[in-house]
């Protein structure tokens, strides 16, 4: 088994990571108190979903907790809850990922039976008929039978009733041409309620395999016993080789795009998207984020004092930018909510304020201002065994490296206005942007 050692800012000790021969990889984190977490990534989403199957990722994520062959549907949350635990988990575009944390209880009883129970839920997953539900017509009104399966689906529709939902979908979209990004996570409900138990069996053994699944504890606790532990359990059996996918990474648009869509709301929404770097391109990722809080974070933004505080007419109610981080390439957004009357002059305020983040030069003090909010949260995701177990999680599985953090704090105090400025031309240009409306229906 081979063995690394990564120096974790913040934490007293070195975090230790393990690749077994299987390709199976554990991460062994020490932060001091009673809190531990046991959690496990898996290296699949949307990324490996396709018109067929979109959405397999999260109905299976529910799937997950329906029971195993030792434990019956509903007794691996009352086992742990009743120990004061937090079990839950959640998908995303390139990973689902499951966690319980909770207090390590007498001699280290209660997480113990943490890893137990974790362990056999994701090795062991049953997928019961009776709590998947049958597949059924998605235009039949008579079916009534309310098992997960329309858990998800009026999931799904719930969310589609979300203006910010509409106008993300919308932008995200027609960010793509062809990458599997470009998908709703969530999925259809006719997509969903045609599955059958067959597909979400055989799309967890094709990618809950090994080298997919990184798992994670952090606490504090006797390694050697916690990793022997972790090997023994964690066997995965009946598992099929598994899809090593590269998909093609599409460029962004060439001239801008406008979508609009119309629905019940009483404002109207917008979103400006454009696509960016891999996320293990550290130093741009942290320039995009650097550029996100200058831009529209908080109340000393620029967008928030140019465009609320300063504007003498009230169009915008909220306006702010943010910065998602993606293996196979970041997004950046402006997010608005405006009056639906200034639609045109809304568009216009923001296209000036994006052109003057290199026409009105980003001070020093701005720079400044945001490498100490930067640093204040990469300390602050160093306080908790659950936000270092989510952190751990995001660079072993989207970034492939947790090398990485390493360098984190000296790139980001390398990083200059001249590098911020060449980010904004290389990733910002108004022709690379996705513009997204949604207005209230006629």
């Amino acid at each position: 088994m081979n063995k690394e050692l990564v120096k974790y800012p913040f934490l007293t000790k070195e975090v230790e990571i393990y690749e077994r021969e299987n390709g199976h990889k554990i991460v062994l984190a020490h932060k001091d108190g009673d809190m531990v977490q046991v959690a496990s990534w898996v290296k699949t989403g949307s990324i490996n979903e396709n018109d067929e199957n979109n959405g397999i990722s999260h109905f299976l994520e529910h799937l997950m907790f329906k029971g195993t062959n030792t434990y019956k549907v509903g007794e691996f949350d009352r086992m742990l809850e009743s120990k004061g635990a937090i079990v839950n988990a959640a998908t995303w575009k390139d990973y689902t990922f499951y966690y319980v944390t909770l207090p390590r209880g007498k001699d280290n009883k209660d997480f113990y039976l943490a890893i137990d129970l974790h362990a056999d839920m994701m090795m062991d997953p049953v997928f019961p008929a009776e709590e998947l539900g049958a597949p059924f017509d998605i235009n039949d009104n008579t079916v009534s039978d309310k098992r997960e399966r329309h858990v998800v689906i009026e999931e799904i529709r719930m969310r589609k009733d979300q203006p910010w939902t509409k106008v993300y979908n919308a932008c995200n979209h027609n960010m793509y041409s062809s990458h599997p990004y470009k998908r709703d996570v969530i999925g259809t409900p006719d997509i969903i309620s045609r599955l059958t138990r067959e597909d979400i069996d055989n799309y967890y053994r094709k990618f809950y395999t090994p080298e997919n699944v990184t798992t994670i504890i952090v606490g504090d606790f006797d390694h050697d016993k916690v990793l022997n532990m972790i090997c023994d359990k964690f066997n995965f059996p009946n598992r099929l080789v598994s899809e090593h996918k590269i998909n093609t990474i599409d460029k962004p648009v060439s001239q801008t795009k406008y979508v609009e869509t119309f629905g019940n709301v009483q404002t109207s929404y917008l979103m400006f998207g454009w696509l960016g770097p891999k996320a293990n391109e550290l130093k741009q990722s942290i320039c995009l984020n650097l550029i996100s809080i200058i831009f529209g974070d908080g109340t000393s933004s620029r967008l928030q004092q140019n465009l609320i505080e300063k504007l003498p007419e009230k169009i915008f109610n909220f306006v702010d930018s943010e910065h998602y981080q993606f293996k196979d390439g970041n997004n950046f957004f402006i997010h608005a909510n405006f009056n639906s009357e200034y639609k045109d002059k809304a568009i216009e305020l923001i296209k000036t304020e994006l052109a003057n983040l290199l026409n009105v030069k980003i001070s020093q003090e701005e720079l400044n201002k945001a490498k100490k909010c930067t640093k204040s949260r990469f300390a602050y995701s160093a306080e908790t065994v659950s936000e270092i177990g989510e952190t751990i999680g995001y660079y072993m599985t989207v970034c492939d490296d947790l090398k990485l953090i390493e360098e984190y704090l000296s790139d980001l105090e390398s990083i200059t206005v001249e590098d911020l400025e060449n980010t904004i031309k290389t990733y910002l240009s108004i022709d690379n942007a996705v513009i997204s409306v949604l207005s209230p229906a006629s």
